[in-house]
């Protein structure tokens, strides 16, 4: 869909009309600032919500889903930036914000749906493997003995473990298992471990690559060179720009993202020594700030463009049915 259509469809409904778009965040920072920049560029007014602030009010059919700053009525569209951490009842609850949107017809960028798939590793992980997408072989469980029993079996076999939280991201919390003296140090995130064979890119220079895919199609990778094992750029790693000629790198991102069904998606991926790529991670909110430092587009116009694109077929097609 041309973004210049997409923008003249809804510049009848939206220049003028104060925080139509609904960005959701707790902290915009640098990434909140680019994508406010890209809507009014475009002729957008936005606002940045907490889902904190958010709540269902179920007397009133026709807004039973509150948003502040849309007190007169939902916003035209939902661009999700973070959703925060809390008990399994408040993240429940967030998640159930955004349900409720999209199913009052409001689009919503990443959905609920696609956020669950990801923010789980676990099911990450599993819809994957299902999919037959290179991944490496990953357990995740509640009981300690069978857990130290399967990072034992591994080392044996010649591997070493990564243990994750199975609700994370940046690199937080990530500890790698080379010998069973480290086997002192494995423990569970709140009762769950998520255990990963490690992938070896190389010894002496380690990374891996962030590939960036929005509505199927990648459109900036970085490689991410990790000052020690860890690639990510919260714990150091340096961006060098990825040229998007690899076919079997852009694929296997692209087909990742599909398989779990993301509008736009940050796909971490890695080649291990025998030069076989294998996806990681995927990220339904992906920080792309170390990315656009080495990218020749900008990705919050790219995301933009994509996001009043989907709206505007949103629309259409409700008011097709209508």
């Amino acid at each position: 869909m041309p973004a210049k259509w997409t923008w003249s469809f809804w510049s009848v409904r939206s220049v003028g009309e104060s925080g139509r778009i609904a960005i959701v965040t707790d902290d915009p920072g640098w990434h909140g600032a680019r994508l406010k920049q890209a809507f009014a560029a475009r002729g957008f007014d936005c606002a940045y919500v907490s889902l904190t602030a958010c709540h269902l009010e179920l007397e009133d059919p026709a807004m039973p889903v509150r948003l502040p700053g849309f007190s007169e009525r939902l916003p035209d569209g939902v661009f999700v930036r973070g959703i925060p951490g809390g008990s399994l009842e408040q993240v429940t609850f967030y998640l159930d914000i955004l349900h409720g949107l999209k199913m009052l017809g409001i689009p919503v960028y990443n959905d609920a749906r696609a956020i669950e798939r990801t923010v789980d590793k676990g099911m990450t992980s599993f819809l994957l493997q299902r999919a037959g997408i290179p991944t490496p072989p990953t357990w995740v469980l509640g009981d300690a003995e069978t857990a130290r029993e399967i990072t034992r079996r591994e080392l044996a076999a010649g591997h070493r473990v990564v243990s994750k939280p199975l609700f994370g991201s940046q690199g937080t919390g990530l500890q790698r298992h080379d010998s069973l003296e480290d086997m002192a140090n494995l423990a569970p995130t709140n009762g769950i471990y998520y255990l990963q064979r490690y992938v070896c890119s190389d010894e002496n220079a380690p990374h891996d690559w962030r590939v960036f895919v929005i509505r199927g199609r990648t459109v900036a990778a970085m490689r991410r060179c990790g000052v020690t094992w860890l690639n990510n750029v919260a714990q150091g790693a340096r961006c060098e720009p990825a040229r998007l000629d690899d076919i079997l790198l852009c694929r296997l991102a692209e087909d990742a993202a599909k398989t779990l069904d993301m509008a736009y998606a940050g796909v971490d991926v890695i080649r291990d020594q025998h030069g076989r790529y294998t996806v990681l991670e995927v990220n339904s909110v992906p920080a792309w700030k170390g990315l656009q430092s080495v990218s020749d587009v900008i990705i919050a116009d790219l995301l933009v463009d994509d996001f009043l694109g989907h709206c505007a077929g949103t629309e259409s097609a409700r008011r097709a049915a209508t």
